[in-house]
């Protein structure tokens, strides 16, 4: 599924040079659930951005589904980026003008999918997050929960083969938060790859493997104990 080999990662200004990665290296199976916890400033959210192809490495290669990244072109990039991978971030990213059908609704439209499978997948999904009855609603109508499970159910709704999740449970209180990790866990098990940044051990615990960055390096990666 993904191999990550020597990867880097240098910001750079005029008077200021920023390693957030150095030299990163492991592989990710196909169904497996990752955790990668540190420090702040010890690049995870860049790992994350690096992997759901929002940014470029300045060294080493990886591979995401057996195809390499590394010198594939930005329309490819995108292209590759909308058809396989999902997003579930912190802060939701809901759109506020969009109710939470047409929120869902919208990668399927950047996939050009008809308007007929959208409605049956749209429907399905929000019936399996638990929202049919939010669907006229607006993000800012919904607690925080809620509006989780919408980012959830939009990063679904086009059938990725992977799931990046940075920090979904930090804007939530613990009973949210609990229903969310759950949620990553039942589709983990439905064979859904998921790669999710988090400062949170117990978060960490439900994944089966969690990667310990310090200062743009990997210290450790082991298993979990289920």
């Amino acid at each position: 599924m993904i191999k990550v080999t020597n990867l880097s990662k240098v910001f750079r200004t005029e008077e200021i040079e920023t390693t957030a990665l150095n030299g990163v290296s492991f592989e990710i199976k196909d169904g497996e659930f990752v955790a990668i916890m540190g420090p702040s400033g010890c690049g995870k959210s860049t790992l994350l951005n690096i992997l759901g192809l929002l940014d470029s490495p300045s060294g080493g290669s990886y591979e995401l589904l057996g195809t390499e990244m590394s010198g594939m072109k930005e329309r490819e990039r995108t292209h590759f980026r909308k058809g396989n991978i999902g997003f579930v971030f912190q802060s939701f990213n809901l759109i506020d003008e969009l109710n939470i059908y047409d929120n869902i609704e919208l990668p399927l439209r950047y996939l050009n999918i008809g308007a007929a499978e959208r409605r049956q997948r749209v429907t399905d999904i929000m019936k399996r997050m638990s929202i049919s009855h939010r669907a006229k609603h607006y993000p800012q109508q919904l607690s925080g929960g809620q509006q989780q499970r919408v980012a959830i159910a939009r990063a679904l709704v086009a059938n990725p083969k992977l799931i990046l999740a940075d920090e979904p449970t930090g804007n939530l209180d613990s009973k949210n938060g609990r229903e969310v990790m759950t949620l990553l866990t039942e589709l983990n098990a439905d064979g859904t790859t998921i790669i999710m940044v988090t400062h949170s051990p117990k978060d960490a615990a439900v994944a089966q493997r969690t990667i310990n960055l310090f200062d743009g390096q990997i210290v450790s990666d082991v298993k979990n104990e289920l």
